[in-house]
């Protein structure tokens, strides 16, 4: 064996690298040097970050075509590399408190881990590997979102999540067992797209996709795959919450865009087009439905963010290098405009324990500065120019009208039209805020160092985003010289 392919793993190797230093300096130092945890792993988090981001890409593939690591791939490991150093900034005081101080270590270990398992997915050509990076991404999880062990709430939602994902698992492995018959015998990305040169069409193929698509389907809450995300996002810790609300669809999103477009490209407007059209109108609509009603802030925000995740798989349907590069745009704003929302819950949550939309009346009276921040967040989420979420949206809406198909300028309409409706619900919050009459609940409260750090990357990320224009460009050019597609039918 050649170990010398492993330095093509250049970004799984640093964030394995970190993971080992953080291990080392839980498990060695004192009790009195502890504090310093915290500072030590978000440090070296941000520098693997900028290693990673200097390091060249290999556009070759490594380990017999299992492992590639291109210029693309490296630009949204990146992107979740700022999800999560923004998600440690905003955890640095939760993993402080007396009930996690113990354990932080274990957060930022799990958290490194989930994240090496999301890099093999979004590198991986094989499905072997995949799987791999998938169960190393989602196992993990279950821990985090147990984390507050001392509150029912967390460990049923680790039940709830546990078990759909393992079920969820089985449903994948069971497409991927018909793939695997149908190529000839080849769980390789290459080979099963070649088997599928003729646009060959069959029943078996049609099962295989739609358990692959609910197999990957349950990573991003897609409907009607999303039924644990309200209960799960509820009861993790806040923390825990906003890290699976963006970074893992993030890593499912472009893995979803690989599998489809890469693997299974020639057999688009046969089998699995129509699928995806069904699956993108009922997120967007039912996540929006659902939204409406709910007035936790944790489980308004899960309903909004399974609307969201069929706006990201606008650009599957788009199947081309345009689409990829704005879903991956789309995906960078979502990062900053739903953390930036989860920072404020986070800090409501750790210093009064109100979690409802009732209790953000009259916000703006006490804590000014965290209302705008928050209004801001909405108004990003919800496409309101001309803050980020806007531009993204139109970005991602251009990218899947430029086939000149009817059926997909339709499904752009629809999401249009749920585009509106997401208004009403996301300008609740807002109202609730600002012009709502009632007395405050949330007293005047200071916020953190990390915090303030956090909220700023956020909001500067959903003012400029948007129109510092170089970030979209650079990802359009990024996506068109190195991500190779297949000809669609």
């Amino acid at each position: 064996m050649d170990y010398s392919q492993f330095g093509a793993m250049m970004p799984e190797l640093i964030i394995l690298g970190i993971f080992l230093l953080v291990f080392l300096f839980d498990t060695f130092t004192p009790d009195n040097g502890k504090k310093f945890l915290t500072p030590f792993t978000t440090v070296l988090f941000l520098l693997g970050t900028v290693a990673i981001w200097i390091v060249p890409g290999c556009s070759e593939s490594v380990f017999g075509g299992m492992y590639v690591d291109s210029p693309a791939c490296k630009a949204m490991k990146c992107i979740l590399n700022v999800g999560v150093f923004i998600c440690m900034l905003e955890a640095a005081k939760w993993v402080e408190t007396d009930m996690v101080i113990i354990r932080k270590g274990e957060f930022y270990e799990l958290l490194l881990v989930t994240l090496f398992g999301m890099y093999l997915m979004i590198s991986a050509r094989h499905f072997l590997l995949f799987i791999i990076g998938l169960e190393s991404a989602s196992l993990p999880i279950a821990a985090l979102v147990a984390f507050n062990k001392h509150k029912y709430e967390s460990h049923e939602a680790a039940i709830k999540y546990i078990l759909t994902a393992v079920f969820s698992s089985a449903i994948l492995l069971m497409g991927l067992s018909f793939v695997y018959a149908l190529s000839g015998g080849s769980l390789y990305f290459s080979d099963i797209a070649a088997s599928f040169n003729g646009g060959m069409m069959s029943t078996m193929l049609l099962v295989a996709l739609a358990f692959v698509l609910a197999g990957i389907g349950f990573k991003l809450s897609l409907v009607p795959f999303h039924l644990w995300t309200g209960d799960v996002y509820q009861g993790a810790p806040t923390a825990v919450t906003a890290y699976l609300s963006v970074v893992s669809k993030g890593a499912a999103a472009f893995a979803f865009f690989v599998i489809f477009v890469q693997v299974f490209g020639q057999v688009y407007s046969q089998a699995w087009e129509w699928m995806l059209y069904a699956v993108i109108i009922a997120t967007i609509t039912v996540g929006n439905l659902f939204a409406m009603r709910q007035k936790n802030m944790k489980r308004f925000m899960a309903f909004s963010s399974v609307s969201q995740a069929g706006y990201i798989m606008l650009g599957v349907m788009a199947a081309d290098t345009l689409g990829l590069a704005s879903m991956m745009f789309y995906i960078l704003v979502y990062v900053v405009s739903n953390l930036g929302a989860f920072a404020i819950i986070s800090m409501i949550e750790d210093r009064t324990g109100l979690v409802s939309m009732d209790d953000y009346k009259g916000l703006h009276k006490t804590n000014p500065y965290i209302a705008v921040a928050m209004t801001l967040a909405m108004f990003s989420l919800a496409g309101i120019p001309p803050f980020a979420g806007f531009f993204s949206k139109i970005l991602i809406f251009t990218s899947v009208t430029g086939s000149n198909s009817m059926a997909l300028y339709m499904l752009v309409l629809i999401a249009l039209i749920n585009t509106i409706i997401s208004l009403y619900y996301y300008l609740l919050v807002v109202k609730a805020m600002w012009i709502s009459a009632d007395e405050p609940k949330i007293q005047s409260f200071g916020t953190g160092a990390c915090e303030k750090v956090a909220l700023t990357l956020c909001v500067g990320g959903i003012l400029l985003l948007g129109l510092v224009s170089c970030v979209y460009q650079w990802l359009v050019n990024v996506v068109g010289e190195t991500f190779i597609l297949p000809g669609l039918n």
